[in-house]
């Protein structure tokens, strides 16, 4: 089964928004399911969050950036306890994000712990999964340029090691996505 993509509710939101008061003149609707204003409002909420992040940080203004992404992840969710996939792939991304900018101010640990939160959301191989362990891998190897400016060598190829190990994790996640969406061919064609 594949999983509906965020981007793909967006989609459908903005079909919907272009269609006029008549029910004949609306595009029709991908899926039986009805779409979900709440769902809808979450995504919403997550696109300003990022927006307003990015404005942040292209004020120099990281500490900001990050309290807002934060908002985000620590705020109403839709389906609470168990969160439709595409609020899980929208949370799991937002926490990669905010894992690079606290790897950033050198605050490892909040990075850490914003990568193993990411990926508890996104247990399934997918292109969200893959994005956080190449996240992890950028953090690793802010890690170890810091170790290694602080004179721990030993720490520095430690955290280099760990670099190389999540950046060939995330390449292995992504190929297995790239595969299955790509068709079999058949062994006997050219």
């Amino acid at each position: 089964m594949r999983a509906r993509s965020a981007l793909g509710a967006l989609t459908l939101a903005v079909l919907l928004a272009g269609c006029s008061r008549k029910l004949e003149d609306c595009p029709p609707v991908p899926s039986a399911q009805p779409v979900d204003s709440v769902l809808l409002a979450f995504l919403s909420r997550a696109r300003a969050a990022h927006h307003a992040a990015d404005r942040a940080e292209q004020a120099g203004d990281r500490t900001r950036a990050l309290q807002l992404l934060s908002e985000l992840v620590h705020g109403p969710i839709p389906g609470a306890g168990a969160p439709p996939v595409e609020a899980r792939e929208v949370l799991a991304d937002t926490r990669a994000r905010l894992a690079d900018l606290s790897s950033q101010s050198s605050d490892f640990d909040a990075a850490d712990a914003h990568l193993r939160a990411g990926l508890e959301l996104v247990p399934e191989t997918g292109y969200f999964r893959g994005h956080l362990f190449e996240v992890r891998g950028v953090v690793e190897e802010r890690r170890g340029k810091a170790l290694a400016a602080q004179g721990d060598e030993q720490g520095a190829a430690a955290a280099n090691q760990r670099a190389l190990d999540a950046l060939e994790q995330a390449m292995a996640i992504q190929a297995d996505v790239i595969r299955g969406a790509t068709p079999a061919t058949d062994a006997g064609a050219p």
